[in-house]
């Protein structure tokens, strides 16, 4: 594993180095070396990597949930909090609505089917999309109306909602015992718990770095491991039923350190930007490697116009979101291009179908259906929105004092 890891540390930063050169994002070249060692191309990568790369993903995602939470202040929450909650379900919404409705025309699959993959292709990927709002932060593009903050908020709380669809979707599909009632109650009080949860381990944290006064890299390594802690803690309570977002509380740390002490989270996220030169390798690197382009393939043209049309039923979803934020056209269509690319909640749980399906003994036909769809998106939308969003950044923003 160590040879594979050293392999795609080289090749990702060299390519991030070609990439940036030609201008264009560096994650997409990560991409392009993880699709180009995983095992449907040139198969180079230890099998044990592939093993763990799920676990890798997850704590390269909280490093870079973490270092959004360190940029919400409570001014700019104020400022957007009604258009990111927006955002955090309408677009999703409506991109599932039009795979629903055009699935069965366009695929050999049930509707029902066709509303599980609506789920699974309808989130948003925070992986691409918040490290760019992070960079437009730092850089001041868009901070006066908080336009960074409203779409890194918003595409946090869009999983939450999508995920929790899917698990009802799936459960009637598989002939489970559902309480749909408590599932779809759960969208917001795994919100609100995973708020409550991180504001009081983000007093608790504040309190004993006050009294301890630890170095800021041991700050940092308490906040990462203890982050990593309640994500586990959150799939334990998962197991009962009982709702819960454990990304959000990650993100809630950040606030609460940010509103408290401000000097020390400044501290924390230096410390974190420099975790993330790695953790950004690991993540995009290991997403690459998941695409199976034998199963792109299998999506065919229809399957990719779904997708592309699907698409433009969540940037205008996206687009009503923005009413009442007081944008302008550019910086409206900055947070409709925001919303374009997918890849973590594809890479992980677009397989799900298909495993249940087989479990289940049923025709696994449709399953392979949405993991090819599922793989698909993430060829299509995680390059171009990564392209598109940097572009747009510098376009359509207004670039007032970098922070």
């Amino acid at each position: 594993m160590a040879l594979s890891l050293a392999l795609i540390i080289l090749l990702c930063l060299l390519v991030e180095w070609a990439f940036s050169k030609l201008g264009l994002p560096g994650l997409l070249g990560m991409i392009v070396v993880g699709a180009l060692l995983g095992p449907s191309v040139l198969n180079l990568l230890d099998p044990s990597i592939l093993l763990v790369g799920s676990d890798l993903r997850l704590m390269a995602l909280i490093v870079i949930l973490l270092r959004s939470g360190f940029k919400l202040s409570k001014k700019s929450l104020n400022l957007v909090g009604k258009n990111a909650l927006l955002l955090g379900f309408l677009p999703a919404t409506f991109e599932a609505s039009v795979i629903f409705a055009l699935g069965p025309m366009f695929l050999p699959i049930s509707r029902m089917e066709a509303a599980i993959m609506g789920c699974v292709l309808a989130a948003v990927s925070p992986a691409v999309v918040v490290p760019y709002m992070i960079k437009f932060i730092e850089e001041g593009r868009g901070t006066k109306k908080s336009i960074p903050t409203m779409v890194l908020a918003g595409s946090s709380l869009d999983d939450v909602t999508v995920i929790v669809a899917y698990s009802v979707l799936i459960g009637m599909y598989s002939g489970g015992k559902v309480n749909i009632a408590w599932k779809l109650a759960g969208i917001p009080l795994s919100i609100l718990s995973g708020i409550l949860v991180g504001i009081v381990f983000g007093l608790i944290l504040v309190g004993l770095f006050e009294r301890f006064d630890p170095r800021a890299t041991k700050r940092t390594l308490v906040v990462l491991s203890l982050a990593i802690l309640l994500v586990d803690f959150g799939n334990f309570l998962g197991t009962f039923g009982i709702p819960y977002a454990p990304l959000i509380s990650v993100m809630t740390i950040g606030f609460v350190i940010l509103e408290k002490r401000e000097r020390m989270a400044h501290e924390i996220s230096s410390k974190l930007a420099k975790i993330w030169v790695f953790a950004q390798i690991l993540l995009f690197s290991l997403v690459g490697s998941q695409v199976n382009f034998r199963a792109a393939l299998d999506a065919g043209l229809k399957g990719v116009a779904l997708i592309f049309i699907a698409l433009i039923g969540r940037s205008v979803g996206t687009y009503l979101c923005t009413f009442g934020a007081g944008l302008t056209q550019k910086e409206r269509l900055f947070v409709v291009l925001s919303y374009i690319p997918k890849a973590t909640v594809q890479a992980a749980i677009g397989a799900a179908p298909l495993a249940v399906m087989a479990a289940h003994g049923m025709d696994t036909r449709p399953g392979e259906i949405i993991l090819a769809m599922a793989v698909m998106s993430i060829v299509l939308t995680a390059p171009l929105g990564a392209w598109v969003i940097s572009w747009a950044g510098k376009a359509l923003l207004v670039q007032e004092k970098s922070s």
